[in-house]
């Protein structure tokens, strides 16, 4: 008898049924893998808990002025908003892999620095004068300026200008949470003094660089229209594209094996996604999990940043594209 069976206080040889089977089994924390589950381990085609959903950032912005009214950085080291999934049992994720925030800095202020292993951007919503220190590095953080910050990367931010800035955070913290490779620390200086001023920062993929690339680049595929990606080899995770839409643009409705948060810089327009329809503009943002239909039609000519998981599914193989 093993060592195991004999710290069920019962010997197998002693079972006669399948309820005592199971019960035996139970006490060596083992689950049989034949027996009717409340949520099956497999289905027949993907899908995401996650729902569409879609914030508006003229209904936003003007709880962020509230923020810097009555939030200070003594009390909250980022001034944010976390965009929460409103799916069952989610208290902070945007998506599976990913969450998103609005966040906000006053003139003359500082954020702290720290790092993480969560690797992380922002897309630069309203910015004169705000800056990003990343490693001791200091850069630009201008209007459609896309930031990153690479995990394990000390980073902070400050404002020089005279009005408020906004932005919107990206992070792959779900990814982290549920890998379990979580590491953070604030600076031990709580800010990276003296650094050295580098405008053309690879951290800084700057607002005049995407319109550049973007003004060479082909009109795409249908699904997708003009677009250029912007990912870094040192983010894997996030993948980071830019989409240029011309008014009356349409695609061709397609679903992927995908999760995308997409960041709008400019025009206006609908997206269907799954059953929802967001009627988008400036500054908005919405989601479509992995697995849902999506159809754009852009009203104005448009200028959308789309964060996804895309080259982590890719890596992984399980990446797939239809027309939907």
């Amino acid at each position: 008898m093993t060592q195991a069976f004999q710290s069920a206080g019962r010997s197998p040889d002693t079972i006669e049924d399948v309820e005592g089977l199971i019960r035996h089994i139970d006490a060596q924390n083992c689950t049989p893998g034949w027996i009717a589950r409340p949520q099956p381990l497999m289905w027949p085609r993907a899908r995401s808990r996650f729902v569409p959903v879609h914030w508006r950032y003229a209904d936003i912005r003007p709880a962020l002025v509230a923020a810097g009214r009555v939030i200070g950085t003594d009390l909250a080291e980022r001034r944010n908003f976390v965009l929460r999934n409103p799916c069952p049992g989610n208290d902070f994720a945007t998506t599976r892999t990913l969450v998103g925030a609005y966040q906000s800095i006053l003139p003359g202020e500082h954020a702290r620095s720290h790092r993480h292993s969560s690797h992380a951007l922002r897309v630069i919503l309203e910015s004169r004068g705000s800056y990003s220190v990343v490693d001791g590095k200091r850069h630009p953080m201008e209007t459609g300026d896309i930031v990153l910050t690479p995990g394990g990367h000390w980073h902070g931010h400050g404002h020089d200008g005279a009005e408020q800035a906004f932005w919107f955070d990206c992070l792959d913290l779900p990814l982290v949470h549920l890998l379990e490779p979580m590491t953070a620390e604030d600076h031990p200086q709580h800010w990276e003094a003296d650094a050295q001023h580098e405008p053309a920062s690879p951290m800084r993929i700057s607002s005049e660089s995407i319109q550049q690339q973007l003004a060479t680049a082909t009109d795409g595929d249908p699904w997708f229209g003009r677009t250029i990606d912007v990912s870094s080899a040192t983010m894997r995770t996030i993948t980071i594209k830019v989409h240029q839409w011309r008014a009356g643009w349409r695609n061709r409705p397609y679903s992927q094996h995908a999760n995308q948060i997409y960041v709008v810089l400019g025009g206006s327009g609908s997206t269907e996604v799954g059953e929802q329809r967001f009627d988008w503009a400036f500054g908005d943002v919405f989601v479509a999990p992995l697995g849902t239909r999506v159809a754009h039609a852009v009203s104005a000519d448009a200028l959308l940043v789309a964060l996804s998981d895309e080259g982590l599914m890719k890596f992984s193989g399980f990446h797939q594209l239809h027309d939907a």
